[in-house]
């Protein structure tokens, strides 16, 4: 069940911003989003948080510079994700930038797993590094740096993970979560982590002279790099805070004046998108998943080597075999989506006639012998939609180890590492490896114990979700005047940052319905009235025809068909008001 709930506005708070030169329309969103001031929404370079409040940025500087200035080799150890990727791209440019000698390796996700682990750690070796830099992961592999250790090889962790209760005994660590830091913006992404040490280290060599005009070094200008963050932070649906709105606004600004790396610009071009309208949908829901599809299906040394490259020419070969490897990933993805839901269904009718202990669980455990280890994430995403219940989607592993890996995705209300957590404690044994973040997780078991954990998260989940949080709530901005259902309206909206904890305006009202007709099968294009105004409306995997007047919240956004744009209202719930 889902129900529509309109956001509260302070009609002095949108007076008061209108006043202060915000569009109208703008003040009454922004005022619902708990924005009082304008200055609230000034996202110039300078209102950045400084690296110097981010604990232990400036050891993390003392020992990249020490490691350049001797011509130490560096080796940069990524996660396989978007916010992986870029936050290596970010590592290796920078510190190319600088002079040093970097390298990286991004472990395969199917034969290593995530993290610094002692296997990646002894294959990282044989490179014969002195120091290991990990970008969006480090914080829990206590076991891989103490093999790091036991090789002589120093390590320096940035991550931007919750840690677990031991600490790895590295070098240094910089994590806004860590303990004892007191760094305002706890929602960076592993990008912007990495960013931050880079700024770190630039004032660390500007205080040693490095870029002194006899050095023959320039000073290499790191706002260059914020398309990176902007597309590694948005990707990574991390908390859009003030900080991180900061970090999107300048790299959008530098993607739609077209002052962005190569590898982001053949990016958008495969997919067939303008970077002068970029927005944070485009960063998130275009160009985001071609990178994570190297990950998921081949390897992200693919999508980092887009990144890093600067002939335009090879960015734009790897950009097609990304978008190659996205639609692969979309193929792959219906199917096992279709699948989830038939044993979905199938435990439905098993409970009817059995009882079936998971069949109405709060936590939901779907495994197939056949899914893609790689896409296993991105379906549960999707039944987490469908159903509003926390989903875990589980693949076999690599080899012969009989242990299969699930990916999860929760809902507001339940943290998905905590509950995780609540599981292992309950079950000393059962869960090999886990970790992640309140809405995402990670973990990994062996097949013979899914039947415990499934009987066990459910429990959970049961326990930990109140039951106000079991019901899906849309928030609204209420409705949308005649007068903004316009391109200009649409592009006013798309120009401004939204995403995680910041989300984009979503109106609600009631429509007429004047027609409707079924797209490939699965989406409703319907032809609506709103008093004597008429608009073309679009509902992607709908699931219930409408009735002929509806109550819809949707989102305005261009439809851009032969090279005609006009206004297209995105459905995202249809409800009978009568019903």
């Amino acid at each position: 069940m889902t129900t529509l709930h309109s956001r509260r506005v302070s009609p002095r708070v949108q007076w008061q911003l209108e006043q202060q030169g915000l569009h109208p329309l703008l003040a009454r969103i922004y005022a619902a989003r708990g924005i009082v001031m304008r200055h609230e929404l000034d996202y110039d370079f300078p209102s950045l948080l400084p690296p110097a409040r981010l604990t232990h940025a400036g050891e993390a500087a003392v020992l990249l510079a020490d490691a350049i200035a001797r011509q130490a080799k560096i080796l940069i150890v990524a996660d396989y994700d978007c916010d992986g990727a870029t936050a290596c791209a970010v590592g290796i440019r920078a510190l190319r930038a600088f002079g040093a000698r970097v390298d990286y390796l991004v472990p395969n996700r199917f034969t290593y797993g995530y993290g610094l682990s002692p296997d990646i750690v002894d294959l990282a070796a044989k490179s014969s590094p002195e120091l290991i830099v990990t970008v969006d992961n480090g914080i829990a592999s206590v076991d891989g740096v103490a093999r790091a250790r036991e090789l002589g090889i120093a390590t320096l962790i940035t991550d931007h993970h919750l840690p677990g209760d031991e600490l790895p005994a590295a070098a240094c660590i910089v994590n806004p979560n860590q303990p004892g830091c007191d760094f305002p913006s706890k929602a960076l992404a592993g990008v912007g982590v990495m960013f931050y040490v880079m700024l770190a280290l630039r004032a660390e060599l500007r205080q040693r002279d490095w870029f002194a005009a006899a050095s023959g070094r320039g000073e290499p200008k790191l706002a260059a790099l914020l398309d990176l963050v902007a597309l590694g932070t948005v990707a990574d649906v991390v908390k859009l805070d003030h900080n991180n709105r900061v970090l999107v606004s300048q790299g959008l600004q530098r993607i739609r004046q077209g002052r962005l790396t190569p590898g982001i610009a053949a990016i958008f071009r495969a997919a067939g998108r303008t970077p002068a309208q970029a927005s944070s949908s485009d960063l998130g829901f275009i160009i985001g998943p071609r990178l994570n599809a190297a990950g998921r299906l081949a390897d992200m040394s693919l999508g980092i080597e887009c990144l890093i490259t600067d002939d335009p020419g090879r960015a734009m070969n790897i950009a097609q075999q990304l978008d190659a490897l996205n639609r692969e990933r979309r193929e792959i993805e219906a199917g096992m989506q279709e699948q989830a839901l038939l044993l979905i269904e199938k435990a439905g009718a098993d409970a009817a006639t059995s009882a079936d202990p998971h069949s109405a669980a709060v936590g939901v455990s779907l495994f197939d012998a056949d899914w893609h280890q790689g896409v296993v994430g991105i379906v549960a995403a999707r039944i987490k939609e469908r159903l509003h219940r926390p989903v875990f989607a589980f693949a076999r592993g690599e080899g012969d180890g009989g242990e299969i890996k699930g990916s999860g995705r929760s809902v507001p209300g339940l943290h998905l590492r905590d509950a995780l957590d609540l599981v292992g404690k309950r079950a000393p044994g059962l869960l090999l490896r886990f970790g992640g973040h309140a809405m995402a997780a990670g973990v990994t078991i062996r097949e013979c114990d899914l039947p415990r954990f499934r009987e066990l998260f459910a429990q959970v989940a049961e326990e930990l979700l109140a039951p106000a949080d079991r019901t899906r709530t849309l928030e609204t901005d209420g409705g949308l005047e005649s007068g903004y259902y316009s391109i200009a309206t649409a592009r006013l909206l798309e120009a401004e940052v939204w995403g995680q904890g910041f989300p984009a305006p979503l109106f609600e009202d009631e429509f007429v319905v004047e027609s409707q007709r079924i797209l490939k099968d699965k989406h409703l294009k319907l032809r609506l009235r709103k008093g004597a105004q008429r608009l073309d409306a679009i509902q992607f995997n709908f699931s219930h025809p409408p009735g002929n007047t509806i109550r819809a919240a949707y989102r305005l956004a261009i439809n851009d068909y032969n090279g005609v744009q006009t206004p297209q209202l995105m459905i995202e719930h249809i409800e009978n008001p009568s019903a």
